[in-house]
């Protein structure tokens, strides 16, 4: 989940992007540097800011609310996704510059996707009555993915339209038990959950739990305000399954991060805007996002990520089509050209998030070589021998624990 704002839409480039490729470009970490860091970019980070209603009577049948697909006549594409989440579109050799060239679609592409639930609330009264949304697909993360995947809000792939997801989609991204067969979603770019402390100022950090009980770090610990990142790691402290737990487990969980905030260990819940707090050395450890730490660490290698002892949380941000829209064949030549390797790589270089094409490592030699060899865009099977998720959520139950995760955060 990047960060926001970076302004850019398909007709106007962000202010300052830089012409160039690679670490020398205003990429994401230039991004992250300017004027000092995410908070001054204001940014919110991914925390759930609305609360979420029962969705009684939502529920659509993607079979039926359809929309004729006008793709053969009508060679446009309008993409939501997150802001500073692709190369500069307006650059002549940028990905979606040589996609609008070889396929001879126009691309429309904002990034108006600040927050999964926002974005919810944003569209839900349309998809809840089968109205179009006016986009032919947006990018959410996973646990939202899900949600309106049970709601029958999403366009089912047409499978021989995208066959280089299906080839060449990395292993530890497939069988996802919300879309076990990718009939309806296919990952934009996908990252880690894991730990980050300031090595200039503490010593190594090796586990979650060392975040909620070492006594040198009280006070100066940050959590982050996304329930499902954090509370997939209470669980496992706690011995539980966040792919699949019960009730009693989460009220374990819950109860055992209520004593740890009453402790006063946690400094606060934060967005993305705890790397600034870790740089300064405000905090000295914290739960932190693999994307955002090799953005800031490439100029202060005090910045260590660490793959905590209970294991690493991977998730996606995904591409979808919702219901109603006109252009589907159009966002299906999409997906299926960013998962060529080629195309991957370059996409890859500029976000630094974990690519999700097999065969894109390859590719990054011609790209950037400097990034082959990154653990955190390109994580070997070691890393990722250890990672789960969090177990999809009823209405209900979604209810049920953003009320206990707000009164144990005061979110």
């Amino acid at each position: 989940m990047p960060p926001e704002p970076s302004g850019e839409t398909a007709g106007t480039p962000a202010a300052g992007h830089s012409g160039h490729s690679g670490r020398g470009a205003l990429t994401r970490r230039r991004l992250l540097q300017a004027g000092g860091g995410l908070a001054a970019l204001g940014i919110g980070g991914a925390a759930l800011k609305l609360p979420f209603f029962g969705t009684a009577g939502a529920t659509q049948d993607p079979a039926t609310c359809k929309a004729a697909d006008v793709s053969s006549s009508d060679k446009r594409l309008l993409i939501s996704n997150w802001p500073a989440y692709i190369d500069p579109v307006r650059k002549k050799t940028s990905t979606v510059s040589v996609f609008e060239e070889r396929t001879g679609i126009d691309v429309t592409y904002t990034d108006d996707v600040n927050d999964n639930a926002e974005y919810y609330a944003k569209v839900r009264n349309q998809l809840a009555d089968c109205q179009p949304i006016n986009t032919d697909m947006f990018m959410l993360t996973d646990w939202m993915a899900a949600r309106m995947i049970s709601l029958g809000w999403i366009q089912p792939l047409d499978k021989a339209a995208v066959p280089n997801l299906h080839k060449n989609l990395i292993k530890p991204l497939r069988g996802v038990q919300w879309d076990p067969d990718l009939t309806y979603h296919a990952p934009w770019q996908s990252g880690l959950t894991g730990l980050a402390y300031n090595s200039s100022l503490t010593g190594e950090v090796r586990s979650f739990e060392e975040l909620l009980t070492r006594s040198d770090l009280k006070g100066r610990v940050t959590l982050l305000s996304e329930m499902r990142d954090t509370m997939a790691f209470m669980l496992r402290v706690d011995g539980a399954d966040p792919d699949n737990f019960t009730q009693d487990q989460w009220d374990n969980a819950i109860d055992h991060l209520r004593k740890v905030v009453d402790s006063g260990q946690i400094r606060s819940f934060t967005g993305n805007d705890y790397l600034s707090d870790l740089a300064a050395g405000n905090t000295l450890a914290c739960e932190a996002w693999s994307g955002d730490v090799i953005a800031v660490a490439a100029d202060n290698p005090d910045i260590k990520f660490v793959a905590p002892e209970e294991g690493l949380s991977l998730w996606s941000d995904n591409m979808l089509i919702p219901n109603k829209a006109t252009h589907q064949a159009n966002a299906e030549e999409w997906i299926n050209y960013y998962y060529e390797p080629e195309v991957a790589a370059k996409l890859a270089a500029w976000v630094w998030y974990i690519c999700p094409v097999e065969g894109a490592r390859q590719a990054m030699e011609k790209v950037d070589p400097s990034l082959v060899d990154d653990p955190l865009i390109f994580p070997d099977e070691a890393m990722l021998k250890d990672t789960f998720d969090f177990m999809p959520l009823d209405d209900r139950q979604t209810i049920d624990y953003e009320r206990d995760w707000a009164n144990v955060t005061g979110g």
